[in-house]
């Protein structure tokens, strides 16, 4: 039997450094925005459906899918950034339901990030959920520091995002990150040998 671990987060609370430790200790993560990448690459099917609702003013010269523009458009308009969710929301989980089933038949354990795993009711295809948090504090001060952006735009961007103080009631496990990595490093490896020992 496969054991599956969802991890999930909000921007700039760390969750991809936690991946990073777990590919480091060796285990294998899906990565749901690098997966989402590669759909909106040219000729991928998240790339044809943008094209065609959006047109060709989110094409960069060299004909790609420009992300910062795309990404500006939706978070300055809340019913375009409702309809691409629309648009590529059922094409991204399937094609996470195919990479979940094909490492199924490889891993006994793994993990899969999704940044929006709670909001798209993503919770039922796992055994445990890590939830990488930070304070709202933290949050916004890492993601200015991160992105550059002033505080406003900061906010703005949490706004379109859940709190992740709502998501801990649906989490296994809270891995706090309000301190330094190296703490966050300690406690991943803490949680690999007390909770993955067992089913290895």
């Amino acid at each position: 039997m496969t054991y599956i671990i969802g991890i999930t987060g909000g921007i700039a609370s760390g969750k991809s450094t936690v991946v990073s430790f777990l590919q480091d200790a060796g285990y294998q993560v899906i990565d749901a925005d690098k997966l989402v990448h590669r759909l909106q690459d040219k000729g991928g099917k998240l790339y044809q459906v943008l094209v065609e609702y959006f047109g060709p003013a989110i094409l960069d010269d060299a004909g790609e899918i420009d992300r910062p523009v795309l990404s500006r458009i939706l978070f300055n308009n809340p019913e375009l950034m409702a309809q691409s969710a629309r648009l590529q929301n059922s094409i991204i989980r399937e094609s996470l339901r195919q990479a979940k089933d094909q490492l199924s038949q490889k891993e006994s354990i793994f993990f899969m990030d999704i940044p929006l795993l709670i909001e798209q009711d993503y919770v039922g295809w796992f055994d445990a959920i890590w939830l990488v948090y930070v304070n709202h504090e933290t949050q916004v001060s890492r993601l200015m520091h991160r992105n550059h952006y002033s505080k406003k735009d900061a906010l703005k961007r949490l706004e379109h995002q859940m709190p992740l103080e709502a998501k801990k009631a649906v989490a296994t496990v809270i891995i706090d990150n309000n301190g330094s990595q190296e703490e966050l490093k300690q406690r991943v490896s803490e949680l690999i040998h007390q909770d993955l020992s067992t089913i290895k």
